[in-house]
């Protein structure tokens, strides 16, 4: 990474949910605030800012990554994910992942559900059809102090056994792992 002068602001060139974008960002800024307070992509939250809660999760490049343990003027270049261009292909309708997050009842409050999104989003592309406890190691980088993660296995079970053409009574062997 290039040096960069503490007391200066710095461009910041990047794609944002296939959106070429550049702004002004100081040398110490977190991508999480870069992406939430200058470039308004209000979905990444931001919980702990020490990277063990998961609510400020993106996808950067296309891998699940947390914005609060990362500078702005690093992601230079980069392509960023936020859960607002989860659905851009589609804008009308739900993607089946945020459908079943809605069937399922896998949120409460919400505050973490973004994160848990764009971590599953990732997840799901690179292992299509895990098992029950390879979907639990994945939810057990994020923080969910509402719904216990019955509800977000379930709907993740649920996009699984959809994207692999189970019909819906075979679910139940998604999650026993059979």
């Amino acid at each position: 990474m290039k040096p960069y002068r503490s007391d200066t602001p710095h461009t910041v060139r990047l794609t944002l949910n296939g959106r070429e974008v550049s702004a002004q960002a100081t040398s110490r800024m977190l991508l999480s605030d870069f992406l939430r307070q200058v470039l308004g992509a209000t979905g990444v939250h931001v919980g702990c800012e020490h990277g063990v809660c998961g609510a400020c999760t993106v996808q950067i490049d296309g891998v699940a990554a947390r914005a609060c343990l990362m500078l702005a003027v690093q992601a230079e270049g980069r392509s960023i994910e936020t859960v607002e261009g989860l659905n851009r292909d589609c804008a009308v309708e739900l993607t089946d992942l945020q459908q079943a997050f809605k069937d399922h009842h896998a949120l409460q409050c919400g505050f973490c559900t973004a994160g848990i999104l764009m971590s599953s989003d990732a997840y799901l592309r690179q292992v299509p059809c895990p098992d029950e406890a390879q979907l639990r190691d994945m939810l057990s980088g994020h923080l969910c102090r509402c719904t216990g993660y019955t509800n977000i296995v379930q709907a993740l079970q649920a996009v699984v056994a959809r994207r692999s053409g189970i019909k819906e009574e075979g679910v139940e062997n998604v999650r026993s792992g059979s």
